[in-house]
């Protein structure tokens, strides 16, 4: 009888160690798992689409209120239609902006360039009456044929390049007609510049040498040139051929 009660005791033992033990694992796995993909999702909803590879939402031509027929949407890609320049006038595109203004930010996006084509996107832009264009205040990543376009001869004016003001540490586009990936990131007064996974240029905004820099350059002489912390997003018309896609923002 002593031994039957003991091992029935054992049992009991075994029963009540295993079975809520075994169950709260699972809960807590079960819970940590959702966490798991809810903090992945969060994550990647971080990225804004800036483009929505059907139309032109969210986005105007500088100092303006509609974008310019040239500006056309193919096949979920934003193309650039340079071929009328004879009607240039009416039938033009002009540089566009967001609507949205930035100021801390991770920038990706898409773009390939025609034979001899030069454009560029230009960030911190202001849209205000008293500038004409949006490089007179936004600093320019430039997007380039390099072997084709005569820029492709100037220092500093290569893709990559922070336009006029520092050249690539290194090149890394492809060749024209295929797709590169360009990032820009701005934080807390820091600047990068990347290429196809290659980064180009880093520097440090505001400072003296920011400002050297800009003193040295062909923007000398326009004040609101680089001085800016916050502004809109410019896609550049330059009179050629470009196409962008997976255009996306990360505000920081």
């Amino acid at each position: 009888m002593k031994t039957t009660i003991l091992s029935l005791s054992i049992l009991g033992l075994m029963a009540t160690a295993c079975s809520p033990s075994e169950k709260g694992n699972t809960e807590n796995e079960t819970v940590n798992e959702e966490v798991s993909v809810k903090t992945t999702t969060s994550t990647d909803d971080e990225w804004t689409k800036l483009f929505n590879g059907q139309n032109l939402d969210g986005w105007t031509n500088y100092n303006k209120e509609t974008v310019g027929p040239a500006w056309k949407v193919e096949d979920g890609v934003l193309f650039l239609d340079a071929s009328n320049k004879e009607n240039w006038q009416v039938n033009g595109g002009g540089d566009i902006v967001t609507e949205k203004v930035y100021d801390n930010f991770h920038l990706k996006l898409d773009w390939k360039i025609s034979k001899n084509g030069n454009s560029g996107i230009m960030f911190l832009v202001q849209e205000l009456d008293e500038y004409k264009h949006p490089y007179n205040t936004g600093p320019e990543y430039q997007l380039l044929d390099n072997d084709g376009h005569p820029d492709g001869k100037i220092e500093k004016h290569r893709t990559g390049d922070l336009y006029d003001l520092i050249k690539a540490k290194e090149e890394a586009e492809n060749p024209v007609g295929e797709w590169n990936t360009s990032e820009i990131i701005v934080n807390q007064g820091k600047l990068t510049f990347k290429l196809n996974g290659v980064t180009t240029v880093e520097t440090t905004l505001w400072d003296d040498n920011w400002k050297e820099l800009i003193a040295n350059s062909k923007f000398k002489n326009m004040e609101g040139f680089g001085q800016y912390q916050k502004g809109k997003i410019s896609l550049q018309d330059h009179g050629n051929n470009i196409w962008f896609k997976n255009i996306m923002i990360k505000e920081l």
